[in-house]
C-alpha cells in the first residue's frame, strides 16, 4: 500500500496561556498542503523501517510509534515500512506528524480493522498534539494543545502559495523558550473572512525565531518584497510561507522552495 502524507501550514497562531501540564494552548488554523513524503507499507514477517530523501533518525520515526501504538493494541501482523522523506524537519510544515497519521490509516485499511474516525484521532492524538489533523486533513480551527479542531469553510483557490525553508532546523523546545502566552487582538476566524490583504493575524513564534535566526526573518523579508499579499513562519518554523496573486518570480539559491496553485 502507497500513501502520500501532506504537510500543513499554520494561518495564524497565538499562544493563549500556560497549562498546569506544561504544555500550552494555542489557537491556529491547520491549513493542509501538497508538499508530500511518499510512504509505503507492505505485510512483512518482521517490523523493518527504511527510509530515503532527506534523512531522518530510524529509531526515532513517527511511523514505528504509529505502529506500535496499533500492534500493541490489536496485535496486528507486522510490515516493512519504507519513508520517502521530503517534507523537511524542524520546518514548522507538520511532516512527522503526517507521516503518523497516515501510517495509522493505512494499517487500518491495510488489516481492515475498520476502526472509526473518532478512533483514529484518539491514537494519532498519542502520536503527537497535531496528528489528529491529519485524519481529516481539511482546513480546521486548532485549540488546546491543538487536538481540539473544528473544521473551517475556507477558500484560497486560485492564490499562488509559496513555501521556503531555509535548511535550518528550528527544535519546538527552543521556539517555546521566548514565548510569553497572551489572549489574541484578533480572533483568526474573525479575520479569515476578510480579504486576504486585510488579515491581521499573526504568528507568535516570529519574534524569537527571527531574533535566533535573521536569515529566516530576511526570507519572509524578501517575500514581502517580491509582492507577498501575506507571509508568515508556519508553526515554530523554520519554513516561511507567503501568498500571491501572481505566479512570483524570484530565486532563493540557497533554500529549498515549494510552490502550489491553490
Amino acid at each position: 500500500m502507497i500513501l502520500f502524507p501532506n504537510a500543513k501550514i499554520n494561518i495564524g497562531l497565538n499562544i493563549v496561556n500556560k497549562r498546569e501540564d506544561g504544555y500550552h494552548n494555542l489557537e491556529t488554523l491547520f491549513f493542509p498542503i501538497n508538499w508530500k513524503d511518499v510512504l509505503e507499507i507492505i505485510p512483512a514477517k518482521q517490523f523493518t523501517f527504511s527510509s530515503s530523501g532527506i534523512t531522518i533518525n530510524p529509531e526515532r520515526n513517527s511511523c514505528k510509534k504509529a505502529f506500535d501504538l496499533l500492534k500493541n493494541n490489536y496485535d496486528i501482523p507486522n510490515v516493512h515500512v519504507h519513508l520517502h522523506k521530503n517534507i523537511p524537519i524542524g520546518a514548522g510544515l507538520g511532516g512527522g506528524s503526517s507521516d503518523a497519521s497516515f501510517t495509522l490509516m493505512a494499517l487500518d485499511k491495510l488489516f481492515d480493522l475498520r476502526l472509526p474516525k473518532k478512533k483514529l484521532m484518539e491514537y494519532a492524538l498519542q502520536c503527537g498534539a497535531d496528528c489528529p489533523f491529519f485524519i481529516e486533513n481539511r482546513p480546521s480551527l486548532a485549540q488546546g494543545v491543538g487536538e481540539q479542531l473544528t473544521s473551517v469553510s475556507f477558500d484560497l483557490s486560485g492564490y499562488h502559495l509559496v513555501v521556503v525553508y531555509p535548511s535550518i532546523f528550528v527544535s519546538t523546545k527552543e521556539a517555546f523558550s521566548k514565548i510569553v502566552p497572551k489572549q489574541p487582538n484578533y480572533p483568526i476566524l474573525e479575520e479569515i473572512k476578510k480579504p486576504i490583504s486585510e488579515w491581521r493575524l499573526s504568528n507568535d513564534f516570529e519574534d524569537g525565531v527571527f531574533e535566533k535566526h535573521p536569515n529566516i526573518a530576511n526570507i519572509k523579508q524578501q517575500l514581502d518584497g517580491a509582492g507577498a499579499i501575506y507571509s508568515s513562519l508556519s508553526g515554530s518554523g523554520s519554513s516561511v510561507y507567503a501568498f500571491f496573486t501572481n505566479k512570483p518570480s524570484f530565486k532563493f539559491n540557497e533554500h529549498l522552495i515549494f510552490h502550489q496553485l491553490l
